[in-house]
């Protein structure tokens, strides 16, 4: 698994959302071994204005660079919490994002990332921007992770349920969910987004 820049979620999370998405993968198998970096480092999402000022109050600020500032708290070896405020076409937006702070360029790659992605002039999402989408809104209940039962190659994979009408519900990895499955789990108003691409 490598690190990438990847929008988790889109829209504005609320602050239950927020919080959900801060431990998107709590259920990791894995969880207790090996190293977890690539798998936070490089998530991103917008928050609104009140959570971004309500995390910078809960504790001293790690360090503070002009918008940004970083969580003293880390997440796993070196990845912690950046919330930025940046102004993108006229308006100051916020976001959360986890930076692996060994890597000095993360948190200004990270920021460029971001406006680059928002500056977009017709909204549109990739089809792995879909499928985060989807993990990070399903339920703890009706996602997980590929187990014993599934081929080797599959072990490990994240998994999301699916109702299949009258032959009932089943497991999936999410990467293979088909486009009409990724649009079955969208909410309605990002069924129809077009890819980037496209726009």
């Amino acid at each position: 698994m490598t690190s990438s820049i990847r929008k988790v979620f889109q829209g504005v999370a609320s602050r239950h959302q927020m919080f959900r998405m801060f431990d998107r993968h709590v259920q990791r198998p894995d969880r207790r071994d090996g190293d977890a970096t690539p798998l936070y480092a490089g998530e991103w999402f917008e928050i609104p204005e009140t959570e971004h000022n309500y995390m910078f109050e809960i504790l001293p600020p790690l360090w503070i660079r002009g918008s940004l500032f970083a969580m003293r708290e880390f997440l796993t070896g070196s990845v912690t919490s950046v919330f930025f405020a940046l102004r993108i076409d006229d308006a100051i937006r916020y976001f959360h994002g986890y930076c692996d702070l060994s890597d000095k360029a993360s948190v200004e790659t990270m920021r460029v990332a971001i406006i680059d992605r928002e500056s977009r002039p017709v909204r549109a999402m990739t089809r792995e921007e879909r499928l985060e989408h989807i993990w990070s809104t399903t339920a703890d209940d009706y996602r997980g992770y590929a187990g014993q039962r599934w081929p080797n190659v599959a072990r490990g994979k994240r998994t999301v349920l699916l109702y299949g009408g009258k032959d009932g519900s089943f497991l999936k990895l999410l990467e293979d969910l088909t486009d009409d499955e990724i649009a079955a789990k969208l909410p309605v108003q990002l069924r129809h987004l077009p890819s980037p691409i496209a726009a």
